[in-house]
């Protein structure tokens, strides 16, 4: 297994994680296999939206006598009400429901406290004002929760959180598909198969910003929805190409600020496909022929941080130089911890000797040389 740190947090996270789609399953006998699955595979990190008390208490049953090995992000304001899932903001009812969630899983903590599923940015305003967020607060200095995190599928009401809500974890919706897609309050749009019959051109810039401004603030990015339900692992797949589990997930790690995937398993089986990841060869992750690919849509000029275009005989790490120079960009000054992150490289863009080898491997036509160039005048050396 393969480790990350999360954001600023100090958690130091499995590149792979899991959702909680499964744990139910058997009548709730899944979550001790599950669990015991993930231990074995050195899987530390899991994602517990669902608010039914029965899962809870079964995961809380499941995590008796091993609470540390796991961390555990759970989601305020998911709660239980009339036999059913509930997303509420009502303040009274948020607190109800936290104490019984503890409860059931029988912990004194948990490592990310996420407010739950907001996608608009009235609701961010409710959140706010209904005093959800100050009540994350108060929770995380109680010790109750250790980080406060929000999940979201937009990225203008995610930036928002992250830059005025003091969010350290975004819970967010990375794929090769729905990067393609503008923000939308309706989730549903990212997903419709009508958005993907228009030409189409590279990354949404608006959730490449949001990428960008958790890498600078140190919030570390959780991903659901990897391989979009399953969509773009089938036949039917909305992008039109067919993706492995390897190429989807290698696709989410290598945006800025990612730390850890949460694909869904159904069986513990699919959580060990899922982990196998970290043992495939390299040529198994690369996603790049599948997204040149992909009918209707041009990447051109695009650098998706692939690290295609290696190895360069300077030995620079064109990939991270790349990555580096865009934060720098985007901030319009060089944010002292990109400038560090740069330092601490072994190989730098000045030593680029423009022998163009990078360019004639990169399948999205980046001109590499140029980003050297820049790069290498944006940061001195």
């Amino acid at each position: 297994m393969e480790y990350r740190m999360l954001g600023n947090t100090g958690l130091k996270v499995s590149v792979i994680g899991m959702g909680c789609e499964g744990l139910s399953e058997d009548n709730y006998q899944m979550a001790p296999k599950l669990l015991d699955a993930a231990e074995r595979l050195g899987i530390n990190y899991f994602d517990l939206y669902a608010s039914d008390p029965q899962l809870r208490r079964a995961v809380g049953q499941a995590l008796k006598g091993r609470r540390e090995k796991f961390l555990i992000q759970s989601h305020i304001c998911s709660v239980w009400k009339n036999g059913q899932y509930l997303r509420t903001r009502d303040l009274a009812e948020t607190k109800a429901g936290f104490e019984e969630m503890m409860s059931l899983l029988d912990t004194d903590y948990l490592d990310v406290g996420m407010i739950h599923y907001c996608d608009a940015m009235k609701d961010w305003e409710t959140i706010v004002e209904n005093g959800i967020l100050d009540y994350a607060r108060e929770l995380k200095k109680q010790g109750r929760i250790r980080h406060i995190g929000l999940s979201s599928h937009n990225p203008l009401v995610a930036e928002r959180a992250v830059t005025e809500g003091g969010i350290e974890v975004l819970m967010f919706s990375v794929n090769p598909c729905y990067d393609l897609q503008p923000a939308t309050e309706d989730c549903e749009e990212m997903w419709a198969d009508r958005n993907y019959q228009k030409q189409l051109t590279n990354m949404d810039p608006d959730r490449q910003r949001l990428y960008e401004v958790c890498q600078r603030n140190g919030v570390g990015i959780t991903v659901m929805k990897v391989f979009a339900g399953g969509e773009l692992l089938g036949s039917n797949q909305i992008a039109g190409v067919s993706l492995t589990p390897e190429q989807c997930i290698a696709y989410a790690l290598s945006r800025p600020a990612v730390a850890v995937v949460l694909p869904g398993a159904h069986s513990v089986e699919e959580l060990e496909r899922s982990a196998a990841y970290c043992a495939a060869d390299p040529s198994a992750k690369d996603y790049t022929a599948a997204l040149a690919s992909f009918p209707r849509v041009s990447w051109t000029g695009h650098c998706m941080y692939c690290s295609h275009c290696e190895p360069c005989p300077r030995f620079i790490d064109i990939a991270s130089v790349t990555k580096f120079l865009h934060l720098a960009q985007a901030q319009g000054q060089i944010p002292e911890t990109v400038r560090e992150h740069y330092a601490a490289l072994d190989h730098h863009a000045g030593e680029c000797i423009r022998c163009g080898a990078c360019e004639s491997r990169c399948p999205f036509g980046v001109s590499v040389r140029e980003n050297m160039a820049q790069a290498a005048e944006v940061f001195g050396y």
